[in-house]
C-alpha cells in the first residue's frame, strides 16, 4: 500500500511578507544541525498507535487506515516531500542523512517521487548535482514572479534572473522534472504584468506550475501593509480576470489542469500532493508538520525550538489531534480535482447517494453554473473554479 513521507524544513534565508508557514530565518548552522538531529530522531521513534491485531483487522475493513506495526509494514512510500521554509538550504550531507533515516524506517519503492522546494539563488552546480546523486528527483521552485518590484514587495530575496539562473542550473544538473510557483492579484500587479509572468514561465517549459491567487494571512507584514494603505489593496475581480487567463494560456500551451492551482505536461502531475486531494495517507515530520492516517489528522509543535526540545525530551511534538469527516472532506477536496468527485465510489464507501443528499443545494449550484455532471463525476465548471469556497461550503 502506497503512503507519502512529507519532511518539513523550516529555515529560510529571510522571511517572505506575505508567508504565515512555519518557518525560521538561517541564523546558525549549529541549531540547523540540532534539528536535523530532531528530525531524525522523530522519524526512527515514529510508531503508530494500535495494537498488531486491531491494526490486522482495520487494515482488512478499512484499507486506508494505517496505525500500527502491522499497518506501517503493509505499505511502502512512493513520494519523499521535502517542503518549507527552505529545504535547499541543508547541505547534501543532512538531507543523506534525513534520507537514510526515511529508507531504514520504511519500504520505499525504487522509482520514488523525491521532491524538493528550492529557492532561487540557494543552489549551486555541486549541490544540486549531490541532490540529484542522493535521489532527488522533482524540484519544486518558487519563483513566485518574474517582477523585481514586486518581488521586493514580497522580500523574496531574490531577483528574477537568480531565478532564471537557477532554473538552467537545474537543468544543467539533469532535473527533468520543474515545478515553478507563481502568484497573481500582488499588490499592484496589472493584468500585462501577470501576462509576462505567463509567458516567461512557458518560454522556460517546466514540467509543472503551481499558480496561486494571493492570500492574505493575518498577522504578516503584508497583511498590515494592507491595512495601512501603505501598499494597494488587490481587486478581486481583477484576479479573476488573471485566472482566466492562466486558463487559456497555459491550455494552449499544453499544459493540463489536473487540480484547482496545478497545471502539469502529461505525466508530471505531483504525485505526492495529490494524495492530500485524494485522501492517501501522509505520514510527516518536523516542526509543525501534519499527518493524516486514513481516519485522523495529527500535528507537531509549531514553534522551531520547542518542536526540538520536545523531540529531544519526550520522542514526540505532537500537539493536535483530531476525526475528521471522511465523507465531507472526500467531497470537496476531490472538487478541486479536474475530474471531480466519483460518484460511484462515494455511494461504494460512504453508502450514500451524493446527489441525492445535497438535491436542493448541487440543483442551485447547477443552476448557477457552477458545477456538472460528467461521466459519474461531480466537478466544477470553468466559472466554478472561480467561486470554489461557495461549492465547497456546503459539504463542511
Amino acid at each position: 500500500m502506497a503512503a507519502g513521507i512529507y519532511l518539513h524544513i523550516p529555515f529560510c534565508k529571510s522571511r517572505c511578507s506575505y508567508c504565515d508557514f512555519a518557518t525560521d530565518v538561517y541564523r546558525d548552522s549549529g541549531a540547523v544541525e540540532r534539528y536535523v538531529d530532531a528530525l531524525c530522531k522523530e522519524i526512527t521513534e515514529f510508531s503508530p498507535q494500535m495494537s498488531a491485531d486491531d491494526a490486522d483487522r482495520v487494515i482488512h475493513s478499512d484499507p486506508h487506515h494505517l496505525r500500527s506495526s502491522a499497518a506501517l509494514s503493509s505499505f511502502s512510500p512512493d513520494t519523499v516531500y521535502f517542503g518549507g521554509g527552505t529545504p535547499s538550504l541543508l547541505s547534501p550531507g543532512q538531507i543523506e542523512r534525513i534520507l537514510k533515516v526515511v529508507h531504514d524506517k520504511f519500504v520505499v519503492i525504487a522509482d520514488v517521487e523525491i521532491t524538493m522546494e528550492m529557492n532561487p539563488a540557494t543552489v549551486t552546480p555541486e549541490t544540486l548535482q549531490s541532490y540529484r546523486l542522493l535521489g532527488v528527483n522533482r524540484a519544486s521552485f518558487g519563483v513566485q514572479t518574474f517582477d523585481d518590484r514586486a518581488l521586493k514587495l514580497l522580500a523574496r530575496g531574490h531577483d528574477a534572473n537568480d531565478a532564471r539562473t537557477t532554473f538552467a542550473l537545474l537543468r544543467a544538473a539533469g532535473f527533468d522534472n520543474v515545478s515553478f510557483d507563481l502568484i497573481a492579484g500582488l499588490p499592484g500587479q496589472t493584468l500585462s504584468d501577470w501576462e509576462k509572468n505567463l509567458d516567461e514561465a512557458v518560454a522556460l517549459s517546466p514540467e509543472h506550475l503551481s499558480l496561486y491567487l494571493l492570500e492574505i494571512h493575518s498577522g504578516t507584514p503584508l497583511a498590515e501593509q494592507l491595512r495601512s494603505k501603505r501598499q494597494p489593496t488587490p481587486d478581486p475581480e481583477l484576479a479573476a480576470e488573471m485566472y482566466e487567463m492562466m486558463l487559456d494560456r497555459l491550455a494552449a500551451a499544453g499544459y493540463d489542469q489536473y487540480e484547482i492551482s496545478n497545471f502539469s505536461r502529461r505525466g508530471f502531475e505531483s504525485r505526492h500532493n495529490s494524495k492530500y486531494w485524494k485522501l492517501d495517507p501522509v505520514f510527516a515530520f518536523g516542526v509543525s508538520a501534519h499527518s493524516f492516517d486514513g481516519r485522523q489528522r495529527y500535528a507537531n509543535e509549531r514553534d522551531t525550538a520547542k518542536y526540538v526540545d520536545l523531540i529531544e525530551s519526550a520522542d514526540s511534538a505532537e500537539v493536535m489531534r483530531e476525526d475528521i469527516d471522511i465523507a465531507s472532506e472526500f467531497v470537496f477536496l476531490g472538487l478541486r480535482l479536474e475530474k471531480g468527485v466519483d460518484l460511484g465510489e462515494y455511494a461504494r464507501r460512504f453508502g450514500i447517494d451524493l446527489m441525492k443528499k445535497y438535491e436542493a443545494e448541487l440543483s442551485e449550484m447547477r443552476n448557477g453554473g457552477l458545477v456538472e455532471t460528467v461521466c459519474g463525476h461531480l466537478r466544477l465548471t470553468r466559472k466554478g473554479k472561480l467561486f470554489s469556497n461557495e461549492v465547497f461550503a456546503i459539504f463542511v
